[in-house]
């Protein structure tokens, strides 16, 4: 039996659900170019770049069915509101029409979840005269429990899109428990991105299973040659 027919998508389907991903500070633009073409010619859901590189992607994946998904106030999200605000309205003028935020991990914290839905909402509210998503990357593995579940309530509240587990920076990545909570949290009305550590079909089966709807990877195309083998 073949790993194909354990797996309830098709190699196509579960392309478009994955953020064919390349975020390290080192990367040149010889790697977009490439992650682009990969991206073009596997149908990906996206490429996630950063900022510098928003324009590049989509000059490289005009006329494709890729989207551009860029971050903001990555990976730390201690940048101000304003300045993320100011981030997100010029990536999409760049070309991105998804963006993966990192909320105010500081505030939430502290218990000043007034001032992290504000810093939400200026993001969305940037992102409101196009039609771009905005994934909120809480960055769990900072987190409690009972924090996790406030950060998604907040983003909900805010009008993001999605709910994202982590920037794969921190100390550490997407668990599956973290992407269940996540989904229980957030039910049906919004997307559930896992991000960080997700490497071979094993990995993305686990987190879709537990409820994830996109999954973010920078071995999208190694999954799938898995997949097809």
């Amino acid at each position: 039996m073949t790993t194909q027919t354990l797996f309830p998508f098709t190699a196509p389907e579960l392309a478009r659900m994955i953020d064919h991903t390349l975020l390290k500070p080192e990367a040149t633009p010889g790697q977009i170019d490439r992650l682009c073409a990969e991206a073009r010619q596997y149908r990906f859901a996206s490429v996630c770049v950063n900022p510098v590189y928003v324009r590049r992607g989509a000059e490289a994946l005009r006329g494709s069915p890729v989207k551009v998904c860029t971050v903001i106030g990555f990976p730390l999200g201690a940048n101000t509101s304003e300045v993320k605000a100011f981030e997100a309205r010029k990536a999409i003028q760049d070309g991105a029409t998804e963006l993966d935020m990192v909320i105010n991990i500081g505030a939430l914290k502290a218990g000043e979840t007034a001032q992290v839905a504000h810093d939400i909402r200026q993001v969305v509210e940037a992102a409101s005269a196009s039609t771009a998503l905005v994934k909120v990357i809480i960055e769990a593995c900072l987190l409690t429990d009972e924090e996790k579940v406030t950060a998604c309530h907040l983003s909900q509240q805010a009008g993001a899109d999605f709910v994202k587990t982590s920037t794969g920076l921190s100390t550490g990545g997407a668990t599956s428990e973290d992407v269940a909570l996540m989904r229980r949290t957030v039910g049906s009305e919004m997307g559930v991105k896992a991000a960080g550590g997700v490497r071979t079909l094993a990995d993305a089966r686990r987190m879709i299973e537990a409820g994830a709807s996109r999954i973010g990877s920078s071995a999208g195309v190694k999954i799938l040659l898995e997949m097809e083998s």
